[in-house]
């Protein structure tokens, strides 16, 4: 892996919008170049996905984000890896992460309602059969995602003097 490389992708982490033009332009080298590059990078899947990140919270369509702690029985001659792919095959799963500590599992769902979050450790995810326990977190508020500052506080500080 090249500096190039590390460069394309850093600039493709911070703004998946970028075109090829334009980073073939930031890193100074020909466009052709940079597409080889970029196309490498997917083959060999070190690029997975182009994202975005949306509030919600804005669109009048909010969702439920949950954090479920998981305690597992590892698989004899798997590890966590067999349940850990059974669990994050689910739809509604955006993250799993071997986790350490007290719970071996970190899930992190986002769904329409609490009750979609309950109904997922209930029927889905408790009765597999390895799991042991489950703890569920509900975020109540995001603050930032991803390195992105979702609810910005108004700048303007001032008091409103009316005469």
């Amino acid at each position: 892996m090249t500096d190039l490389h590390l460069e394309i992708l850093s600039l493709f982490e911070e703004n998946a919008r970028l075109t090829l033009e334009q980073i073939a332009h930031l890193v100074n080298e020909p466009l052709e170049k940079v597409e080889a590059i970029v196309r490498q990078l997917e083959d060999e899947q070190i690029i997975l996905k182009h994202r975005t990140i949306i509030d919600w919270k804005k669109t009048g369509r909010p969702r439920v984000t949950a954090l479920i702690d998981v305690k597992v029985t590892p698989q004899h001659g798997y590890g966590f890896d067999a349940l850990a792919q059974r669990i994050y095959h689910y739809p509604e799963v955006k993250d799993v992460y071997l986790m350490s500590g007290a719970y071996d599992l970190s899930v992190s769902l986002e769904v329409s309602s609490m009750e979609a979050v309950g109904q997922f450790v209930t029927e889905k995810l408790a009765p597999l059969e390895f799991v042991v326990s489950t703890t569920t977190h509900f975020v109540l508020k995001k603050f930032k995602e991803d390195g992105v500052i979702l609810d910005k506080p108004n700048q303007d500080r001032r008091i409103s003097i009316i005469p």
